[in-house]
């Protein structure tokens, strides 16, 4: 078909550059480039180098559907990979088999297309790069010349729009924060746990089995480390589940006097103890057709775990002081960082009620053996961090700041690593030059060398490269110099050959 050139882009243009609201802008624009142009996904995005990331400002598709997209991690050397090609994508670029380019292999699986084609332009504005443009369409080999000809007439439209669109949403941002009532709402949402990040990455696992149990009704065991995240994951399940739109009731055992967890948990009647003056309904009654989530129940006295295997056993609870029972109909999940079967052999938690709660078992990584998730992480906790300190403006994080937080340890998890960045937001927060992040000193008590060639008596607090170049030479010291293999250094350290080996280069490390 022979397409008039200047009349495709009057009227393209017009879409483009149409609204405000750049998610209008777009599903108006597929909706009419769909008859010149084969389109699935038409996406716009931009990269941060520094953090490892690419942002997403927005995707639809010719239905007029709005996809949301989380932040998109990108490994190192992908990194490398789009910054080095970035100078010589002047032309649009069409991959019309994705898998076998680095760069859109990265992205693919975050979209929705099937096995797709896909076509891109960067886009730059007064020498600056603001990010691509990308167009997605099901099956292989589907893209020509001809559409990229196309593509590329409106690649000044597309820079204008994705530029004055992030102006627009830095406005939106900065009125937000002037508004109370509208940042008290924003800081509500972020803390219920709906944005997992590292889902598509160290957590993939994790949520895999997320998907599994969620239709269900079968119990739930979330097993991990302090701090790594098992309230959050206990918030997918809910919402993933249908009991969606129900109750969901969270209880700390451990936070709650063993004199009181009883009626806490199940309720109380009029005048059943002293200072019980009226009826109350307990946890489980509020929970009702939905889901009750039992953070620490190892902390669980004897008494309140007769009664919850009763709710398991039966599905139904007596309030204290009551003499009815009452139907319950809840989903339960309970989570732990101890051990339950050692506490189960010493006699300090009842078997038969382990084996009730232990039907699904999830173990939760903890945040050293994911540091994939880092970058992403690290973003979104600079701007939840920099929303509650009413920095208008969050600063960025350098690479070699990454690269830092990569080679902690990370004892207190995903946890620890929001306390930094709101500890490093604080001291930077009021500097008129105040700069990237860095981490240069973390001021952690963990980096004090209590076992190394640092006396104790020193006391001396050593930066993130000592720590790490002395960990990386005893575990070289331990495997006699072997990198990579079965019970070799990188395997140890969790981590790939090929960084170890640059990062010890970096720090003068020999084998």
């Amino acid at each position: 078909m022979r397409v008039n050139e200047n009349e495709f882009f009057r009227q393209a243009a017009l879409r483009i550059c149409g609204s405000l609201d750049i998610g209008k802008a777009m599903a108006d624009f597929v909706q009419y480039i769909k008859d010149y142009i084969p389109v699935s996904e038409l996406t716009l995005s931009w990269l941060e180098p520094d953090v490892g990331i690419i942002r997403n400002l927005v995707t639809v598709t010719p239905s007029g559907k709005t996809l949301v997209m989380p932040p998109i991690p990108v490994p190192k050397d992908t990194m490398q990979f789009i910054e080095d090609r970035i100078g010589g994508w002047k032309e649009v670029r069409i991959e019309n088999n994705p898998e076998k380019d680095p760069a859109t292999r990265t992205i693919i699986p975050y979209y929705e297309t099937p096995d797709p084609s896909a076509m891109y332009m960067v886009l730059v504005v007064e020498g600056t790069l603001l990010g691509a443009v990308g167009i997605l369409a099901e099956g292989k080999g589907v893209f020509t010349k001809t559409h990229a000809r196309l593509l590329s007439l409106l690649r000044e439209p597309f820079a204008i729009t994705m530029s004055n669109a992030l102006r627009y949403q830095e406005v939106l941002k900065l009125k937000d924060m002037l508004d109370a009532e509208n940042r008290e709402l924003s800081m509500e949402l972020l803390s219920t746990g709906d944005e997992i990040i590292g889902a598509e990455f160290g957590l993939a696992g994790v949520m895999e089995m997320v998907r599994q149990v969620a239709p269900l009704n079968s119990p739930v065991m979330l097993l991990g480390e302090t701090g790594v995240g098992k309230e959050v994951i206990a918030n997918a399940i809910h919402r993933l589940s249908p009991r969606a739109d129900a109750p969901f009731i969270k209880v700390n055992c451990g936070a709650i006097p063993e004199g009181l967890l009883d009626a806490e948990l199940f309720g109380h009647e009029k005048g059943a103890f002293t200072g019980a003056t009226t009826q109350k309904r307990g946890r489980f009654e509020r929970a009702d057709k939905g889901s009750i989530f039992l953070d620490e129940i190892a902390e669980l006295p004897p008494q309140a775990q007769v009664r919850l295997l009763r709710v398991l056993q039966h599905k139904e609870i007596e309030r204290v002081g009551g003499t009815q029972m009452i139907p319950v109909d809840v989903r339960i999940m309970s989570a732990t960082n101890k051990n339950l079967e050692a506490m189960v052999r010493s006699g300090d938690f009842r078997e038969d009620l382990w084996y009730r709660l232990n039907i699904f078992p999830i173990m939760t990584p903890p945040l050293r053996q994911r540091i994939e998730d880092i970058p992403a992480l690290v973003h979104y906790f600079v701007e939840k961090k920099a929303k509650e300190l009413k920095i208008h403006t969050p600063p960025t994080v350098s690479a070699r700041g990454v690269e830092r937080l990569k080679a902690y340890p990370w004892p207190g998890n995903v946890r620890e690593l929001e306390n930094l960045i709101e500890r490093e937001l604080i001291r930077k927060r009021g500097l008129e030059d105040a700069g990237s992040l860095a981490f240069e000193y973390l001021g952690l008590p963990e980096l004090r060398e209590k076992k190394s060639d640092v006396s104790e008596d020193a006391q001396v607090l050593l930066n993130i490269d000592e720590v790490t170049s002395q960990h990386i030479r005893k575990v070289l010291r331990w495997t006699k110099g072997r990198i990579f293999g079965l019970g070799g250094a990188a395997e140890i350290l969790g981590i790939n050959p090929n960084t170890l080996r640059s990062r010890m280069r970096k720090l003068g490390i020999t084998r």
